[in-house]
């Protein structure tokens, strides 16, 4: 069984841009999304995936990826999944030997960026850069599959 360990942050500000190594578009849609997990087809580059992963609200989760001909990801992406389709941009930072992959999203999402840590373990200690704000592990607005079903652009309070 895979597990996925994840907190999720807002930005306080913009310090980590100078410490990007390297960066990722992606674009991803939900085929299915329900109270008990969410299935999703992610491409970037020329490589594409299958991911199922529980729908467990906090820190860890069930998650299952699969690679899949790039032909028939895009196929799915335009003609199967739920509309918006998450485009973003994935950085990839280090920080005291943790890495942290900081979501900027476009599209209907734009103008939201999310930082995540995976751990290793669930106890596992981490420091927080002085450009992590707030965690927001345990909201569900923010996950990437509400993004697709209630976009950033229609909140109300834009968090």
């Amino acid at each position: 069984m895979a597990l996925e360990i994840e907190h999720k942050f807002l930005l306080a500000n913009d310090g980590w841009r100078e410490n990007v190594s390297h960066s990722v578009i992606y674009r991803q849609g939900y085929l299915c999304s329900q109270s008990t997990s969410s299935i999703r087809v992610r491409i970037s580059d020329n490589q594409a995936w299958l991911n199922i992963k529980s729908a467990t609200i906090g820190t860890q989760r069930h998650e299952y990826e699969y690679e899949i001909p790039f032909s028939d990801a895009q196929e799915i992406l335009d003609t199967l999944c739920l509309k918006p389709v998450i485009a973003k941009t994935r950085h990839f930072v280090t920080h005291e030997n943790h890495l942290w992959e900081i979501d900027e999203f476009e599209g209907d999402n734009a103008g939201l960026i999310v930082a995540e840590i995976e751990l290793a373990q669930q106890n596992e200690r981490f420091a927080k850069p002085d450009w992590i704000g707030i965690e927001v592990t345990q909201d569900v607005r923010y996950y990437n599959n509400n993004l697709a079903k209630n976009p950033y652009n229609q909140w109300r309070d834009n968090a």
